[in-house]
């Protein structure tokens, strides 16, 4: 039989206390389960870690364990006098045994579940991007998201299973907000607990906003003479067209500021919303327009290159 090193395998001190070994357990887990992990040899390690803490999460085992002494890993050895025996393995000989199997084996001698003699695998957390409308992070909505998640079969192999939620995205949801479904995520295997499910918000691009942080930018359209002589217009907002008032002699390129009419900010402030002005001139005029045209030409002595 050949010795494992389980403390070594979790990364721990044999004088590591119960819920030190525990975390260690559910953080190695995560890293190295096979679903998820990117790790080179991620399911070898996964399967050396499970089945350390199997034996190392009981404290009956762990003390049949700590008695076995400290061989070298990977050495064949054989347990000491009288431990099968102390222990009430049931072992008859101990030459073609596996560790693990020698102690699935003390786990029955005394009468204990299969169900008990497997590890318990929490399910795992799993995070997704959700696109929300920026009308829909400003008033709220409920989406159905439909997503393909791997989980354990009865035989403890994943398998894709796709599964459907419904999601509340909050009023005032700001981009790159996280949100966690507490037990959405992987399911369980041998009675784990169920893992989390993260969301995270991005804004769906807007057919007519920019978006830069919690403000919002458009283009607004301006004939010259509303431009010149000043006008109130409608604009766009996503809570509704509002009047803006255009000022005399407003320049192409001009910012116009609609306060708080932006994006919620995380620190439930507000963006602001800003219309860039964009002169439109018309490419198709009437005699009379043209007329009209000619003649402010021949009055203005306005030069739009020497003007600042």
């Amino acid at each position: 039989m050949k010795y494992k090193d389980y403390y070594a395998a979790l990364g721990l001190q044999r004088d590591a206390t119960e819920k030190q070994i525990k975390d260690a357990y559910r953080r190695l887990a995560r890293k190295f389960h096979p679903d998820v992990s990117k790790e080179k040899g991620a399911e070898d390690r996964f399967k050396e870690i499970a089945e350390a803490y199997q034996t190392l999460k009981d404290p009956e085992k762990r003390a049949a364990y700590d008695e076995l002494g400290r061989p070298r890993p990977e050495q064949e050895f054989q347990p000491p006098p009288g431990w099968s025996q102390k222990f009430s393995t049931g072992a008859q000989g101990f030459e073609d045994i596996d560790l693990a199997d020698l102690f699935a084996q003390f786990g029955r001698s005394r009468g204990r579940s299969a169900r008990n003699q497997e590890v318990r695998y929490p399910g795992q957390d799993y995070e997704v991007s959700v696109e929300a409308t920026l009308e829909q992070a400003v008033d709220g909505a409920t989406l159905n998201l439909n997503l393909s998640v791997p989980e354990p079969d009865a035989q403890g192999v994943s398998r894709p299973v796709p599964r459907t939620y419904e999601v509340r995205i909050p009023s005032g949801t700001a981009e790159g907000q996280r949100m966690r479904l507490a037990g959405k995520g992987g399911r369980g295997f041998n009675g784990g607990r169920d893992g989390d499910l993260y969301l995270t918000v991005a804004y769906r691009l807007h057919p007519l906003f920019r978006v830069e942080g919690a403000d919002l930018y458009f283009d607004l359209a301006l004939a010259p003479w509303e431009a010149v002589l000043g006008a109130t217009v409608k604009v766009p907002t996503l809570a509704g067209a509002v009047d803006l008032k255009i000022g005399p002699g407003t320049p192409a390129g001009r910012k116009l500021r609609l306060s708080g009419r932006g994006l919620p900010r995380r620190d439930k402030t507000t963006g602001d919303l800003f219309a860039i002005v964009r002169l439109v001139v018309p490419t198709a005029v009437s005699e009379a327009e043209r007329a009209l045209y000619q003649q402010l030409a021949d009055v203005s002595r306005f030069d739009p290159r020497l003007a600042r």
